[in-house]
């Protein structure tokens, strides 16, 4: 079985492992006692909490460490929307930012704040200009990931960084994917970290948080992690995470560079082998692990058992599913084709061979699921003559079926038909017309659940 889903998480490093054991013996006392076991676990914090401020590029009086990373997330943004409260109470973020951080933002405005959200062209990375516009007076916070978890695209972090200090305003990082990789360039404010993305334990988070940034821990306030993380400090899984990313990043350049070809093959062939397929995020400002392609016709939870049974485990930036009406908020922000998501995360050290046998295996995987919803490598209209209008009713019915029915009658009509797609799956308002740009239909606009596509494209064999 090949593991293709390290974006989600990595098993413990074998440096990590080590040091988890070794602490179990040594860091169970409590660190906040002055006893000889009090201080032989405080001395076991504190070299963690150096080892990792060295990566994340920090002092260690600014590293704070959390129960994960998604509470790294809450408490950054609530603390600093809580110090900052006098200097407004808007909050700006990508809109391709973790759940985490926009659940927190509905938090905020739910509570009388103000949210805004900067949208994001079609390879997922923010404008800067558009950023800088966002931000004002009445900001307290602006949230940008360095990279994007489900696409994989490096965010300018750097010039926003600068933007929001030019502004005034402190800027929080979500660094869980690209930290494994090095550390976050740019006057950023705050950053947060996950170690189980980078082969640590599950339950660690990183907080880091400069000094002379207005910060109130949310909550009650305890004096452990100076109030972000309140509770006994795990400390076997905090001398393992800080074990594990010292690791990881002695390694990172290398890994880097053999990873990155091994994507640029899967990126290249996936086209080739898979058609009417389309690879997502930026090409060439991405993370080194991690593609992310679509396919039409397929529907995504069922090619992802279909892998899984042909021995690759991956995962699926979308929830277009047959279980869900919801596509990913990632695609929908940059306008890309959700049906049939699939995202490779590779591991370190995955042979190219692991790459070879999973291409050879992705076309039948996604003919079987196409062949099973009824169309081939391509629809293949009926041969009902050509009608000037057609009306196709796909209502209560789920992605990816409404663009396959689409698929299916678009030939029906001459050059400058209309095909009316009824269609009320909200994952239709991207798919539809993201099937048009790959196909070269005109896409004319959706009133409520009425969808008009024009055919622009010569008839198959014409």
């Amino acid at each position: 079985m090949s593991y293709f889903d390290a974006a989600s998480s990595l098993p413990l490093h074998p440096v990590a492992r080590q040091a988890l054991l070794a602490s179990v013996d040594e860091g169970w006392a409590d660190p906040a006692r002055p006893h000889r076991e009090g201080r032989r676990a405080r001395m076991l914090l504190d070299a963690a909490r150096e080892t990792a401020a060295e990566a994340v590029g920090c002092r260690p009086d600014e590293l704070r460490f959390t129960s994960s990373g998604t509470q790294a997330l809450h408490t950054g943004i609530r603390g600093v929307l809580a110090g900052r409260r006098r200097a407004g109470r808007r909050l700006v973020v990508s809109a391709v930012e973790h759940s985490a951080v926009l659940h927190t933002a509905e938090a905020h405005e739910r509570s009388g704040g103000l949210v805004r959200e900067v949208g994001v062209d079609r390879t997922g990375r923010v404008e800067a200009q558009e950023w800088r516009q966002a931000l004002g007076e009445d900001c307290a916070l602006a949230c940008l990931q360095s990279a994007n978890h489900e696409v994989g695209t490096l965010q300018p972090v750097a010039e926003a960084a600068e933007a929001c200090a030019e502004a005034g305003v402190p800027l929080l990082v979500d660094a869980a994917q690209s930290l494994p990789w090095g550390p976050v360039e740019g006057p950023w404010s705050l950053l947060t970290g996950s170690a189980h993305k980078w082969g640590g334990p599950a339950g660690v988070g990183l907080l880091a948080v400069r000094k002379g940034v207005r910060f109130a821990p949310p909550g009650p306030v305890d004096e452990r992690e100076r109030g972000a993380a309140p509770g006994f400090e795990n400390i076997p899984a905090v001398v393992a995470a800080a074990a594990a990313l010292r690791a990881v990043r002695a390694e990172a350049d290398a890994e880097a560079a053999r990873l990155r070809a091994l994507v640029d093959r899967i990126r290249a062939r996936v086209p080739e082998l898979v058609p009417d397929t389309e690879v997502v995020g930026d090409p060439v400002r991405r993370l080194p692990h991690l593609v992310t392609f679509s396919c039409l016709y397929v529907d995504g939870e069922a090619l992802l058992h279909a892998l899984d049974t042909a021995g690759y485990s991956v995962s699926s930036g979308s929830s277009c599913t047959s279980s869900t009406l919801t596509p990913s908020h990632v695609l929908r922000a940059m306008g890309v084709l959700s049906e049939g998501n699939v995202r490779v995360s590779l591991p370190p050290g995955t042979a190219e061979s692991e790459v070879d046998r999973f291409l050879e295996a992705l076309p039948g995987a996604v003919e079987g699921v196409r062949a099973h919803l009824g169309i081939g490598a391509r629809a293949e209209p009926a041969d009902r003559g050509a009608e000037a209008e057609v009306t196709v009713d796909a209502r209560g019915k789920l992605c990816p079926l409404p663009v396959i029915e689409l698929a299916k009658v678009i030939e029906d009509v001459p050059a400058g038909g209309v095909v009316r797609v009824l269609a009320d799956d909200e994952a239709a308002r991207l798919d539809i017309p993201a099937w048009c740009e790959m196909t070269g239909h005109a896409f004319e606009g959706v009133e409520g659940v009425e969808y008009r596509v024009r055919r622009t494209a010569p008839r198959r064999g014409a």
